[in-house]
This record gives C-alpha cells, structure tokens and sequence, in this order.
C-alpha cells in the first residue's frame, strides 16, 4: 500500500512539474547577446507582461549552423508543438533562399509575422557627387562597372543583396557587373566608402548612426515603407520610385504542422506586443522602426522574398 501511495504521488508531482513547465518556449537560434536572443527576450517578456500568455516565456538559445540547427530542431522534433516559437530576420530567409539550411525550406515552417526592422540603407560619402538614389542608380545603369558597394556581409549576403533589387528592378540586366566588397561590419564599410574606395556602401541605419551624426556620411535612401522616426529627413527608396523594402526584420516562425487555429492565435499575439507602448519603448532603445506584418500576409511576403533571393543569389552565382 505504501508503494502505490509513493507511486500515485510520485505521479502527482511529475504531473504538477509537467504542468508547471507547459509554457511558451521560444527558441533564440544562437549564443545569447545577439539579434535572435534580443527578439526572443524581448517579445517573451512583452507577451508575459501585456498577458498574451500565462507564465513567463522560457528562452533558449540554440546556436549552430547560423540557424540551421534551431530550424531542423524545428522540424524534426517539434513540428507539432503549439507552445513553441522561434526568433526569425532577415537572414533566416537569406540563407532559405541559399539552400544553407541542408535542403530546408520556408514551407517546413509558418512565419508568423515581423513587428520592427533595422532598416536597410544606401549611403555615400558626405562629398560624394550622388545627391539621390537616382543619380546613383542611373551612373549604375549607364556603366555598372564605375559603380560599387561596400558592405558588412559576405559575397552573397543580404547587404550585398539590397542595393542589387534596387538595381535588377530599376532594369539593370547583368548585375554581376556590381563591384561589391565585403567587410566585418557596417562601421568597416562606411569606412571604404569614405576612404574612396567604393562608391556607397550598403547596410543597416543602425550601423551609421554615428557617422551620419558625424558628417562623414549622407544617406540616400532606407529601404522601408515609411521614414524611420528619428531619421526624417531620408527619403526612402520607394518615395524615389524604387519599390524595395529590405532590412533585418524581427519577427518569428512557428513548427508548420500546428493547427491553424494556434497559429492565428500567434499572430494575434505577436500583434498585441507590436500595438504595445512596451514595444514601442524596446524598439527606439535599440535602434529599430516600425514594420508590423503579421500572420498569412507576412508568409506571403517570406514566400516573395525568397524566390527573390534564390533568383539574384543564382544570378550572382552563390548558388547554382
């Protein structure tokens, strides 16, 4: 009798423990300090506090394979947990659209939305004769090969890629012809580009803050819908007449074969936190702007990117 006491509350307790820990888990799919742990600490903590969920959201980090072991996690092991969520940017689909994930595919996962971006920028140097985007988008067209780009990514890399969908959609054919180079970091290319090495260098607004504050830059354009707050006085690519959106969003995927219901249920939550004042607060400490796009839409948008991605990645010959 005293065996089937100790077992039945031996069977209580695991079950409170289970209980307990049947919380949100959201996967960080790299060392903590980085851009996917701050998505994951900072939504986890927004959705606990404004009560988009019931208890605090476990973070773990699972770095490997810049992704690539999170995502395979992912699919193989949890494809059907409805309590889990994953910290996704720009370069989750960048490295999709490359085939670096091992045969993986957006369509092995639902992207649930991005609700902020570091966004993408087009800078020269403060005495550079380009006054616009379209004065340098034209000297591209005229001879691609007297102009080039510096930027914080490898060949191949997601700022390597802004400035050539400008360009591919401005009607350049052949944009192999676009001399980039990459560097460790946006603060090494402006340093190229002011040096007089490149003709403008590509990146994040974030990464030249200080210089534009300095004088030793002058942006042309970001590469998001609207103008970032702070930062009025930079038209975006699209005012200019170039319909790129291109920054390192933040935002989350979550196992594909949950149901529909919980992943509406996740959009739903992750455009609380966005609407949020506590995430407005995060996002002007850490230098990101407003880019909501959230459940089916924000899916298609992945889908979109991309094809676009794989295309100019084949086109530069990353990738066959």
């Amino acid at each position: 009798m005293k065996h089937l006491v100790r077992a039945a509350l031996t069977g209580a307790v695991l079950s409170v423990a289970a209980t307990a820990v049947s919380a949100t888990e959201c996967i960080a799919p790299a060392n903590p300090g980085g851009g996917w742990d701050f998505t994951c600490r900072q939504i986890g903590k927004i959705l606990y506090d404004i009560k988009q969920v019931d208890k605090p959201v476990q973070v773990t980090n699972m770095p490997g394979a810049g992704g690539g072991l999170a995502f395979n996690h992912v699919v193989t092991e949890r494809n059907d947990d409805p309590d889990l969520i994953v910290a996704a940017s720009s370069a989750t689909t960048t490295r999709l659209a490359q085939n670096a994930y091992a045969g993986r595919k957006a369509s092995d996962v639902r992207f649930v939305g991005a609700i902020g971006i570091d966004p993408g920028v087009i800078a020269v140097a403060a005495d550079s004769p380009y006054k616009s985007l379209k004065d340098l988008v034209d000297a591209a067209l005229a001879d691609p090969s007297s102009v080039s780009f510096a930027g914080g990514s490898a060949v191949g890399g997601f700022d390597h890629l802004k400035p050539l969908m400008i360009l591919k959609g401005a009607g350049l054919k052949d944009i192999t012809k676009i001399k980039y180079i990459g560097v460790d970091g946006g603060a090494d290319a402006v340093t190229q580009t002011v040096g007089g090495f490149t003709t403008a260098m590509t990146g994040d607004l974030s990464g030249i803050v200080g210089f534009l504050k300095s004088g030793d830059v002058r942006a042309l354009a970001v590469l998001t819908e609207e103008r970032v707050p702070g930062f009025e006085d930079i038209p975006t690519a699209r005012e200019q007449g170039y319909d790129v959106v291109a920054g390192n969003w933040r935002g989350l995927y979550v196992p594909r074969g949950i149901s529909d219901d919980d992943f509406h249920k996740w959009a739903d939550r992750l455009r609380a936190v966005a609407e949020s004042a506590e995430w407005k607060k995060a996002m002007a400490d850490n230098g990101l702007a407003p880019f909501t796009m959230v459940g089916d839409d924000f899916q298609a948008y992945v889908d979109k990117l991309v094809a676009e991605i794989r295309q100019m990645s084949k086109d530069i010959g990353v990738i066959q």
